[in-house]
């Protein structure tokens, strides 16, 4: 099968957030499994000639669109004041080029796989310009959806600039509640829609995660679909990683505990390997949960736990934290950055790995901490219901602060039950969250539109 994958940042070359991960290391798991895949991304500053390379698997190519009017800037979106202005035109512009390269280098895709916002307009080119094209005659296209809550809107002025018939701003089009929405183009032309987890993919169709889209998603639910994303375990197990104090595997856990006292001495924390160490890689912001962990924390500390953050994000959760760690400094490390080589020594030293997120598409915070025998604790949610369990982890169901406290105080308790908390561990780490997996799922659902 020939797949084109195309979106608007892939790792190693342009990266955000996590969508950039998804689309550097799904193209390589469907390679492995025998497709011919290429990769169609902008070309932006960031691509210098140094990190410009013909291929990201073994042979799935990587074609850039180039325009140094769009896309030479030091941003993907925007800057510090905020998103372009003209957002609209340069990823109109990749839309278009996009199809029209691989008329060029003749590469006919039975699959194209948008991914986002940036991507969405590529269904509707499709059936706008090139419905009477034998090239793409036979081509489907999917859409996936990251996050719902970034949806490309723009005023409705500028829908001029798209080159598309009029009849294609309305309400079974882009027109969104008087502006122009380009995922909800995509939402609607595309052949088959799929978001990252299960149950996100439900949670999208109701009125308090669709984002005003839920009605579309609905309408559309027979071609909606939920694939969980891969997690990369040649970067992410304890059995091989060069950032962690000492490695361990399932039988051998015991070494665990050498990660969790070099956390501990990082931290400042007293060496107490029975004192539950929690930990939190995350973004500061009120969708991660920091409005309800906020609040906690005066709790916590009193319980005696200690309490490891490493994050960066809204002022307002570093002040709130800041002020946490200034009163309570036996009880909490804070560490207002990102950082790699932390996050995996807070991976493996951690015996509880918080996730308290309002909502998360899928996540992958869980997934690893499962990886390194560190037990996730998280609100059933998206991706985090789809992967947490009572055999591996903990879970609240009432997102206030009473349920978050109570979560921890049960992990708490059975934290105390070496037995239990081992088998827990073990049952975690048994967890496979492979690309190869996420990769066959992904088949099915291109053998689906192809049908």
């Amino acid at each position: 099968m020939k797949i084109v994958i195309a979106a608007s940042e892939v790792v190693p070359f342009a990266k955000t957030g996590g969508l950039a991960d998804v689309t550097g290391a799904l193209p390589i798991a469907l390679e492995k499994q025998g497709q011919d895949v290429i990769v169609v991304m902008p070309k932006y500053k960031c691509v210098s000639a140094g990190n410009l390379k013909p291929v990201i698997g073994g042979k799935s190519r990587v074609y850039f669109i180039k325009n140094q009017r769009y896309f030479n800037r030091d941003g993907l979106y925007g800057d510090k004041a905020g998103d372009y202005e003209d957002n609209l035109q340069r990823f109109s512009y990749f839309c278009k080029e996009a199809l029209e390269l691989l008329k060029q280098i003749n590469f006919k895709p039975d699959i194209i796989h948008l991914h986002d916002w940036q991507t969405a307009l590529i269904p509707l080119y499709l059936k706008a310009k090139y419905s009477h094209d034998a090239f793409y005659k036979d081509t489907k296209t999917i859409l996936t959806v990251h996050n719902i809550g970034y949806q490309g809107l723009f005023a409705k002025e500028e829908f001029a600039q798209l080159d598309l018939d009029k009849s294609y701003f309305g309400i079974e089009g882009l027109e969104f509640y008087g502006k122009v929405n380009l995922l909800k183009g995509g939402l609607l032309f595309s052949d088959k829609l799929n978001t990252v987890s299960p149950t996100y993919s439900r949670e999208i169709q109701t009125k308090e995660f669709g984002f005003g889209l839920e009605g579309v998603l609905h309408k559309r639910r027979a071609e909606l679909s939920g694939i969980l994303n891969g997690l990369d375990y040649s970067l992410w197990s304890p059995e091989g990683d060069g950032l962690i104090k000492a490695k361990y595997r399932a039988d051998n856990l015991k070494d665990k505990y050498a990660d969790k006292e070099d956390l501990q001495k990082l931290c400042g924390f007293a060496k107490n390997k029975e004192a539950p160490l929690l930990g939190i890689v995350s973004r500061l912001a009120e969708q991660k949960g920091f409005d309800i962990l906020g609040k906690c924390l005066p709790d916590i500390c009193r319980m005696g736990l200690q309490f490891v953050i490493l994050g960066a994000g809204d002022l307002k959760y570093h002040r709130l934290l800041q002020r946490a760690a200034k009163k309570y400094p036996k009880n909490i490390s804070l560490h207002l950055k990102f950082d790699n080589a932390l996050a995996h020594r807070i991976y493996a030293g951690a015996d509880i790995f918080l996730m308290p997120s309002r909502y998360e598409p899928c996540g992958l915070g869980q997934m690893i901490s499962l990886r390194y025998g560190t037990l996730p604790l998280v609100f059933r949610t998206g991706g985090l219901a789809d992967t947490v369990n009572k055999d591996n982890g903990f879970i609240f169901d009432r997102y206030s602060k009473d349920g978050l406290l109570g979560a921890i105080k049960e992990a708490v308790r059975v934290f105390q039950d070496r037995d239990k908390w081992l088998k827990m561990m073990k049952c975690g780490m048994k967890c496979d969250f492979s690309w190869d997996e996420t990769a066959k799922k992904y088949l099915e659902l291109y053998a689906e539109a192809k049908k």
